[in-house]
Parts: C-alpha cells; sequence; structure tokens
C-alpha cells in the first residue's frame, strides 16, 4: 500500500463538475493498493499518518513539530492506482502492480473508515471515477509512505 501525502492549506475532489470531497488544513491522502495489501497494511499507515510530524509548531519554529491530530486537520483520500505504475520499459506505463478494483475499492473505504477511528475527519473521493483534485499546498511538503512488509 503506496500513499503520497501532501500537507494542504485546503483540498477538494470533484467528479463531473460537483465537488464529492473536501477539506481545510490538513493532508491530501493520494492512495494506491497493490496486490497482497491488507486491513493490516491500511491500520498501519492510518496511525502512522494521524501521529506524523509535518506540520509547523505554533511558535513558527519547526516546519515539522506537530501532527495531524494535534493540528485538528483532515484528510482528503483519493484512490489512485496509478502511484503502482511501472514505466522503466517503454513508453506506455504499466499497472499491472495495482490491485484490482473489487480489491482495491473496499480497502481503500477501510484505510479511511481507520483513519477516522484514529480521531481524524476524512473526506474521500469516489472510486474509479475521472476525478478532478484541486488542492492548496502548504510549504510544499510532499512526502511518500510505503507500508511495510507485515506477517
Amino acid at each position: 500500500m503506496r500513499v503520497v501525502l501532501q500537507r494542504v492549506r485546503r483540498a477538494s475532489v470533484s467528479v463531473n463538475g460537483q465537488v464529492v470531497g473536501a477539506i481545510e488544513r490538513g493532508v491530501l491522502l493520494l492512495v494506491g493498493i497493490a496486490h497482497g495489501d491488507t486491513p493490516a497494511h491500511a491500520d498501519w499507515l492510518a496511525k502512522k499518518i494521524a501521529g506524523l510530524r509535518v506540520f509547523p509548531a505554533l511558535d513558527g519554529g519547526s516546519h515539522f513539530d506537530r501532527s495531524l491530530l494535534e493540528v485538528g486537520g483532515a484528510a482528503l483520500v483519493v484512490s489512485q492506482f496509478t502511484l503502482y505504475g511501472d514505466a522503466r520499459k517503454g513508453r506506455r506505463p504499466d499497472f499491472t502492480g495495482a490491485a484490482r478494483p473489487e480489491q482495491a475499492a473496499p480497502l481503500v473505504d477501510y484505510f479511511c473508515r481507520a483513519l477516522a477511528a484514529q480521531g481524524v475527519p476524512v473526506a474521500q473521493g469516489v472510486f474509479g471515477a475521472d476525478m478532478q483534485v484541486d488542492l492548496v499546498n502548504d510549504g510544499p511538503v510532499t512526502l511518500i509512505l510505503d507500508a511495510p512488509e507485515l506477517a
């Protein structure tokens, strides 16, 4: 399971011109599911993201002093199978590393519930839809998080 985390001042996702999810201060999470990913991977990433120190201190000191929970931020989750695209060969990416929709969709929903269980307000896009994401990147701060191999 792979997540691209972007610290944002605000973000929204639209489908067919209609906003389906929006947040103010928090993180935009682009989420990719690979073959073999499980709810345990989603739980690990949800806990990691909720506590990850990616927000500045109140005194303007370190840019990485407070967590999403500490600042009362929210998360906008957008599924993105292209995170598992392999473009090392040829001119067209190969997406065979991404899980099929019947496996990925329930796991993205589970991840959203796991993040909410950590105390993070969650909004999300529509799985498999053609989505447009609008954001104001804060920092910018962008991290790539991969779930560890779990036994």
